[in-house]
């Protein structure tokens, strides 16, 4: 079989005459394969040492012959004649179309203009079938044409089609006799029959009626598509002999089954006249119409002077006609992409396309993204398969948590005296809280989010500072469990500052009425409640144990006001833009120093304080005074760090700037905080005593020099304080423009990940009922991982070398590369440390099997997280992995590139070493004999996990598959080696994103749906061309192929249902 293929295939000679792929599988679905056996007989098969025992060989008492002498006498299934015939033909439908409404709409305007009477307008509009006639002959002729001698059709059908064209010549001789005599003199005698124009003309019209019958027919099927295929696989022999008399060439019809719901019939019958109907009215006012007066004026001159020649005159009328004819065939596909834009704007909208286009529609559906990732991207049971999203954060037992009541969030606290209370009661309810379902979404979903902001990370598209914006945080011990990213909350707190300012009515407000807009405002409650805790935390960092007792004092006086709602009796709101301006003037000092300072070795203070006067405390409260938002889960406890014995330096000078400048930030933000307080208030006079307290105590942070050192030192050697600075500088400092990220590739991403989120997609199975898939990717010789040479060496094409261009082309994302290798030299890239990262940087910004293998490999990434999140444990999600996922890449030479010692298959090994459950396929050829005889295989290899490969499969072919075109070759010798229920076909000029490999489980469930009669067999997905960067052209490009994949090919999926292209 091998043999007689290869034969054919490596012919030279015109596809006339040789056979192809197709020819031969339509031959083995024939009949008549049936007749042989499944063996050649040939001496040289049955003594092949590899080959199975007793296969070529025939059976005892079988007398067929093999299939090889049927193959060599199949005859050729399909020939296409090149011709522009062939081009007609397949538009026929609409060629004729156009010719009989353009003939219609003709007759509508002489009509109109010649005032005919509505009998003589039927009577000439009539004559439209003629034309159906005339050109149906024409089709079948052409069918004839293309289909004798080269295509085989049995002979009900070659019977069927010469009984048609002879019927319908006969009916077209009459029909032109009839239509004569019709417009002949009112009074006649033709074929002995005295009668009439209108007695002929309904002669016409029966006879025309009998010829138009399939036309009916054909109409009323395409109405209901259902009826189709009902006939075309009926098993009725009335029926079938109807189709090969008709319809012969339906019989080559391979897809019968293809019909749609009467409910998509609808919708695209009613497209379609909606687009007919405006295209008729326009061709017939502006293109048909306009033409009857010049021509009524040129039949005119010629009827009335008889120096006129018809000839001329019937020259003339063509020219003028003839561009309108034209311009009417060709502006249907301009009518049809205004009608396309139409449709496919409604079905963007309706399907929620584009609704977020940039960081702020982000920010405006931050707060509903949760819950529409949970329950759309996860299985019901993720969170609550093993424990509860607790696990998330390593949150203690409640009994761990009565043990170690120590808080981060107030850092000098001792045993029992946290800001958070001591009743374990209150530690329960925050437990609690956290326990609730709707936290549990916040957390599943902020755990999701970081991932992918890492890998954006990863990807160095965004810096450390942008990463650290976009993140969510978490503190370990403090009240909530998430803190949304700064880059929603920032600039909220300068919403709230202007909402406290905005003008009021003439009596004096409570507190309702001044924080009820803040109160009512998700975000904006969330984020005044982080400016609390996060700046008190810092301020007592800050402070120290020294002024420890009164800042709670105050912190406590400040949260009886607001659970009291007399905050107003007590300070002035109005003014608290002071108070948050200074505030944000120090998180500014410490968020420039702290990164840079480097702490003393020891400390040089003793740490004692001075105690302060005695005053009449208010109740001890039990914890900050929190708003309960989306963000606002829980609290965790977390020991913090005990201060070391140290050697305490006293009554030394010490020049520390940081110091100095934080001082002064800080004595003006206790200054105004003075400021707000109402002094006639008793209370408030009580807070503005200890505030003064403070700023005057010798052995305190404003004036013991070494104190205030060792605080800094203190700070700068915590990751956390650094973290919550960060978050802190966020809220009280930033504009929302700064904390976005600058590249448009991140924001492109973000928003599009965003937006599929609150868009209509089939849910999430759970790791174990999702559907399994496999991907294939066939690779030749291209470029895997760029080399060093690679990557300087000069090119003609660019004119510089490809590092060079790379690094002028990504110039932000060099920079962040730089900044997560922490270099400040770029010459140390090449370093033995750098030099791996620096070829993977160049190759993920290239068109190499790296960035593909990268790309498709998050799938496993995506999936594991997912199988995190639904609590499975490493055992069964490694087991799964192998299940659910896998993916061969087709390295057709890889080897020979082994035995040719070549670098890009060291470049491959490397992959597969990084990447365990990456596959290569590769086809090997091994000598035989002197002769130079060769066997072929398709193996198949991996990583054994040691840094060796391992060879799973060798599969003996009968020669090198290679015959046809190479790609579709090499993907077919390696489909064998593909497992799971589908297959995703990825070429490797392209890659994947992991945000978008989160949703491989509900692109899979779209084969699970039923939308119609028929299953979904194929899924095509949009393409990002992310070469439309490198110059205008290919910008150009990539907008056209992004339109045909999006507003083309959605429109043609829906509402037209006809989508071929893959």
């Amino acid at each position: 079989i091998y043999k007689i293929i290869c034969a054919n295939m490596k012919s030279n000679t015109d596809h006339v005459n040789k056979r192809n792929y197709d020819d031969f599988n339509e031959f083995f679905w024939s009949r008549e394969c049936l007749q042989y056996r499944y063996s050649t007989g040939d001496p040289n098969e049955r003594t092949d040492v590899e080959g199975g025992s007793g296969i070529t060989t025939p059976l005892p008492g079988e007398s067929q012959l093999p299939i090889t002498v049927g193959m060599l006498n199949a005859p050729k299934t399909f020939l296409e004649k090149r011709s522009w015939l062939r081009g007609i033909m397949a538009m026929s439908r609409l060629v004729e179309w156009h010719i009989v409404t353009f003939y219609l709409l003709s007759v509508l305007a002489f009509s109109h203009d010649l005032v005919w009477g509505w009998v003589y307008t039927l009577q000439v509009a009539s004559g439209v079938f003629w034309l159906f006639n005339s050109l149906a002959i024409c089709w079948g002729l052409l069918e004839v044409w293309s289909s004798y001698p080269g295509i085989h059709l049995p002979a009900t059908s070659i019977f069927g089609s010469i009984f048609v064209l002879i019927a319908r010549f006969l009916i077209l001789v009459y029909q032109t006799l009839y239509l004569m005599w019709t417009f002949g003199p009112s009074k006649g005698s033709y074929l002995g029959i005295e009668a009439d124009s209108t007695f002929w003309w309904w002669q016409y019209v029966w006879l025309s009626l009998l010829c138009m019958t399939p036309y009916f027919l054909e109409a009323l099927t395409n109405l209901c598509p259902a009826i189709t295929t009902k006939l075309y696989t009926s098993r009725n022999d009335y029926i079938q002999t109807f189709l090969n008399i008709l319809f012969p060439i339906s019989r080559l019809y391979v897809g019968k089954e293809v019909h749609e719901s009467l409910k998509h019939t609808t919708v695209y019958v009613f497209f379609w006249a909606t687009l007919i109907a405006w295209k008729l009215c326009f061709s017939y006012v502006f293109e048909v119409y306009s033409m009857v007066l010049p021509t009524i004026e040129l039949t005119d001159d010629y009827a009335n002077f008889p120096d006129q020649s018809f000839i001329k005159m019937s020259l003339l009328l063509l020219l003028r006609w003839l561009p309108q004819f034209i311009v009417y065939c060709i502006d249907m596909t301009i009518w049809y992409s205004v009608w396309q834009a139409f449709a496919g704007t409604s079905v963007g909208f309706s399907e929620h396309l584009g609704d977020i286009r940039s960081m702020k529609d982000i920010r405006n559906s931050f707060g509903r993204a949760p819950e529409h990732f949970c329950s759309k991207m996860l299985s019901p049971d993720a969170g609550s398969r093993r424990g509860s999203s607790a696990s998330f954060l390593n949150t203690q037992s409640e009994s761990s948590l009565d043990s170690r009541r120590q808080s981060l969030m107030n850092p000098n606290s001792k045993e029992g005296q946290s800001l958070l209370g001591n009743d374990p009661h209150k530690l329960q309810g925050y437990v609690n809280r956290l326990l609730d379902v709707r936290i549990q979404k916040w957390v599943m979903f902020s755990t999701v989010w970081n991932e992918v902001i890492d890998q954006f990370r990863a990807e160095d598209l965004i810096s450390n500072k942008e990463r650290d914006y976009m993140k969510f945080s978490r503190f370990d011990g403090f009240s909530q469990a998430i803190y949304l990213p700064v880059f929603q909350t920032a600039g909220v707190v300068e919403e709230a500052l202007a909402l406290l300012e905005r003008p009021v009515d003439d009596y004096d407000p409570n507190d309702n009425d001044l924080f009820k807009p803040i109160l009512d405002h998700v975000t904006m409650r969330t984020a005044v409640s982080e400016v609390w805790e996060l700046g008190n935390y810092i301020l007592l960092k800050l402070l120290g144990p020294v002024h420890n007792d009164d800042a709670v004092f105050i912190m406590n006086f400040i949260l009886k006001w607001v659970e009291s709602g007399t905050v107003v009796d007590h300070a002035k709101i109005t003014k608290v833009r002071s108070v948050v301006s200074s505030l944000a003037q120090l998180v500014d000092v410490l968020s420039q120093g702290i990164g840079r300072r480097k702490p003393a070795a020891q400390r040089r203070s003793t740490g004692k304080s001075k105690k302060a006067p005695e005053n009449n405390v208010p109740p001890q409260r039990g914890g900050f005074r929190r708003a309960i938002s989306a963000s606002s889960l829980s609290a965790t406890s977390a020991q913090a760090p005990a201060p070391s014995n140290a050697k305490a330096y006293e009554n030394v000078v010490i020049a520390d700037a940081l110091r100095d400048h934080t001082r002064d930030k800080c004595r003006a933000f206790i200054n105004s905080l003075k400021g707000i307080m109402i002094g006639s208030d008793p209370e408030s006079k009580e807070v503005m005593d200890r505030l003064t307290f403070s700023l005057s105590m010798e052995n305190g942070f404003f004036w013991d020099d070494a104190y205030a050192s060792d605080a800094l030192d203190d700070m700068a050697r915590s990751d956390i304080f650094k973290s919550v600075l960060t978050k802190l500088q966020g809220l009280v400092s930033c504009h929302p423009d700064e904390v976005e990220p600058k590249s448009k590739e991140a924001r492109r991403r973000l928003t599009f990940f965003v937006n599929s989120l609150f868009m209509d997609m089939p849910n999430a199975p759970s790791i174990h009922d999702m559907f399994s898939w496999n991907v294939l990717t066939p690779y030749y010789k291209e470029s895997v991982t760029l080399n060093k040479a690679e990557l300087e060496t000069r090119t003609d094409a660019l004119g510089v070398s490809t590092m060079l261009y790379l690094q002028t082309l990504f110039k932000a994302d060099w920079a962040n590369f730089l900044e997560r290798m922490g270099l400040q030299d770029e010459e140390k890239v090449w370093s033995k440390k750098f030099v791996d990262e620096t070829r993977q940087w160049a190759s993920i910004r290239a068109q190499t099997l790296n960035r593909t293998v990268s790309g498709m490999m998050y799938f496993e990434k995506a999936l594991r997280l997912l199988a995190n999140l639904e609590r499975l444990d490493d055992d069964t999600t490694n087991d799964l992995m192998g299940e659910k996922f896998g993916y061969i890449v087709s390295c057709q030479v890889y080897g020979q590139m082994k035995k040719d010692q070549d670098s890009k298959a060291e470049d491959i090994d490397k992959l597969m070493h990084r990447y365990p459950h990456l596959r290569i396929a590769y086809i090997d050829s091994v000598r035989l004999n002197r002769s130079g005889d060769m066997a072929f295989y398709s193996c198949l290899v991996k990583s054994d996990g040691n840094g060796k490969i391992q060879e799973i499969y060798r599969v003996r072919l009968p020669g090198n598959p290679v015959l046809g075109e190479g790609k579709p070759e090499n993907q077919n010798h390696a489909m064998i080696f593909t497992r799971g229920e589908f297959v995703q076909t990825i070429d490797m000029n392209q890659e994947g994103y992991f945000e978008e490999a989160l949703k491989m489980r509900n692109a899979l469930q779209e084969f699970a749906k039923r939308d119609g009669p028929m299953p979904t067999t194929i899924l095509g997905l949009r393409e990002h061309i992310f070469t439309g960067s490198v110059s205008s052209l290919a910008n150009y490009m990539a907008l056209q192929e992004t339109s045909f994949v999006t507003l083309g090919q959605r429109v043609l999926t829906k509402p037209l249902c006809i989508r071929l292209h893959y």
